[in-house]
């Protein structure tokens, strides 16, 4: 019996912990970032964003996702990065101003989630690569595609201001870690480029795409 009423009072303890994250999410009770967060050196920005929430809110409900793993895409002399071609309409938000969503297409399936850094005109932003779930998510997290998937994230968030009410990133309760530096994925195309240690993630966690 006591057994039993333990169980019941951890179980009673975890949902009542879960309402008052999502309370607190939906009262915008968390801080979102701001534009001057976003207005720093993309490298900067992308180990920062690591244990910070991405939050999107949704007519199925607020989802929530602690971001655990990103990568740095640094301007037009990046060979990764789709700005080395120069403006084009695809890539026009990256052009724009920081602490806005670069979303694009994939494989014809996927979509990807990117956070535009730096001053206008820089053309910088940082993939989100992966997120760990917090609220609302169901499915896959690991890997770009997956997590847009997950979150509910497609074209109609390209351009998105990341200040908004409805889809931003906030600070979140997160205890210290230790960040990896690895080489991007994907990117063997881009010389020199594709060796630079320009990936970052939290160590140990269980949500990164690839360690």
């Amino acid at each position: 019996m006591y057994g039993i009423s333990l169980t019941s009072a951890v179980a009673s303890c975890a949902v009542r912990a879960i309402l008052d994250f999502k309370s607190r999410i939906e009262g915008n009770g968390m801080q979102k970032l701001t534009r001057a967060f976003y207005d720093r050196d993309t490298v900067m920005v992308a180990r920062e964003l690591l244990g910070k929430h991405l939050v999107h809110k949704t007519p199925d409900g607020v989802k929530v996702g602690r971001i655990v793993e990103t990568e740095a895409y640094v301007g037009e002399h990046d060979r990764a990065s789709h700005s080395c071609r120069g403006l084009t309409a695809r890539n026009a938000p990256m052009f724009g101003r920081p602490g806005h969503a670069y979303v694009y297409l994939i494989y014809g399936m996927y979509y990807c989630m990117n956070v535009v850094t730096e001053a206008e005109g820089h053309a910088s932003a940082v993939l989100l690569r992966a997120v760990e779930p917090v609220t609302g998510i169901i499915g896959r997290t690991q890997g770009p595609g997956l997590l847009c998937r997950a979150m509910g994230i497609d074209k109609s968030l390209n351009g998105h201001d990341l200040l908004s009410k409805d889809f931003h990133i906030t600070d979140g309760p997160m205890p210290e870690f230790r960040i990896i530096k690895r080489p991007r994925i994907g990117v063997d195309y881009a010389g020199a480029w594709s060796r630079r240690h320009l990936r970052f993630y939290i160590s140990g966690n269980h949500f990164v795409s690839r360690t």
